[in-house]
């Protein structure tokens, strides 16, 4: 499975932005879709995860309320919408395929490029 995320920008600080991670395979129903983030400095840390079919998802708390994950099967994407931006919230941000529901980046087994989001204050 190839992973392609895209969407990252310079955003200012309480301003809006959506990710998007296209999968290459028409199996990406059957994958577990999570999203990572790193700063500078700092390690890999999970953000969001989707289910499958998409009717579970988990964040991490400190964007719960702020960021919302979804996806589209039939499109084979899988989105980051993120709202309320904050000068925290600046990293690279990850999209990562799993066999597995989980929010454990380890256990992820595909991973997308990166793209960078930058908030400012």
């Amino acid at each position: 499975v190839q992973l392609q995320a895209f969407g990252g920008r310079l955003v200012q600080a309480r301003g809006s932005l959506r990710l998007s991670c296209a999968a290459s395979e028409r199996i990406f129903s059957s994958y577990a879709m999570g999203w990572f983030r790193q700063a500078p400095g700092k390690e890999r840390e999970f953000v969001a995860v989707i289910s499958g079919s998409g009717g579970i998802t988990d964040y991490t708390d400190s964007v719960k309320g702020r960021f919302t994950i979804s996806r589209d099967n039939a499109k084979n994407t899988v989105y980051l919408q993120m709202n309320s931006a904050k000068p925290e919230d600046t990293a690279v941000y990850y999209c990562a395929a799993s066999a597995r529901y989980t929010t454990y980046a380890s256990t992820y087994d595909y991973w997308g490029q990166g793209t960078l989001v930058t908030v400012s204050s």
